[in-house]
């Protein structure tokens, strides 16, 4: 039996409710997506359901803590192929074995969570660092991005405290939505097929293109050419994210 849901982490939560309430043998679960080419599993959609998936919520929580439910959300957000495997795998250890099952490391699932969270970790870290805003002519300022990981949900409380004044809005532009904060609170967002993502210059203000320049010839001004190192440059900035740096454009 495969129980597929609609993607969302509060739905994944539901079909894990759903599969042991039933207790379902081998259960398999899978994003509602193309078929996996296994013709002879039986394929039922679980329809998302928030008080289901706070009751699984809670449960973990309460067999290993806040930061069980934390790893599974990250190893959930990071869209690899085998996540729900991962997790399904994680949840039934820890009903058999409690919070210490997340520190088996001999586990190679367990083992592959605990990977998976710390690629996510250091994402997060570079788009604490590598997040350039620039104030648009409506006042709004805006940052494009493009993360391996759906590091989105994330990322938002630490710009909300960092710039509480500000209304702003990150838009991961290879998963087409947003983050949009107008200090009133903060909301996911998507942009109309319609609507360009990319920044155009004219829809900057006057004083953001100057101090882009500024930005730039500081750059420039502090770059010793003798003393470039740009493996390891390389390392610590990834090129990847190199057209959305303001003094790499």
């Amino acid at each position: 039996m495969i129980l597929t849901y609609d993607g969302t982490f509060d739905g994944f939560l539901t079909a894990v409710f759903e599969g042991f309430r039933l207790r379902i043998p081998d259960l398999r679960i899978e994003g509602d997506g193309p078929a996996t080419g296994d013709l002879f599993a039986e394929k039922s959609f679980v329809e998302t359901d928030q008080g289901k998936a706070g009751r699984v919520r809670q449960k973990l929580e309460d067999l290993g803590g806040k930061k069980t439910s934390k790893a599974l959300y990250r190893c959930f957000l990071s869209e690899q192929d085998d996540l729900e495997r991962v997790i399904l795998h994680t949840i039934r250890r820890l009903l058999t074995d409690g919070g210490a099952a997340l520190n088996d490391y001999r586990d190679p699932l367990i083992l592959r969570l605990q990977q998976i969270g710390k690629q996510i970790g250091r994402e997060v870290h570079r788009m604490h660092a590598f997040v350039r805003f620039q104030e648009t002519k409506d006042g709004l300022y805006v940052s494009l991005i493009e993360p391996d990981f759906n590091v989105l949900p994330l990322i938002g409380n630490h710009f909300r405290e960092r710039y509480p004044a500000q209304d702003w809005l990150i838009y991961d532009v290879q998963r087409h939505y947003g983050l949009l904060y107008d200090r009133e609170g903060m909301r996911f967002t998507t942009l109309t097929e319609s609507q360009h993502v990319r920044l155009q210059r004219d829809w900057l203000t006057d004083t953001e293109k100057d101090y882009q320049e500024l930005w730039k010839t500081y750059f420039k001004a502090v770059d010793i050419p003798e003393r470039r190192n740009m493996k390891l440059h390389v390392q610590h900035v990834p090129k990847r994210y190199w057209k959305y740096l303001i003094e790499k454009v």
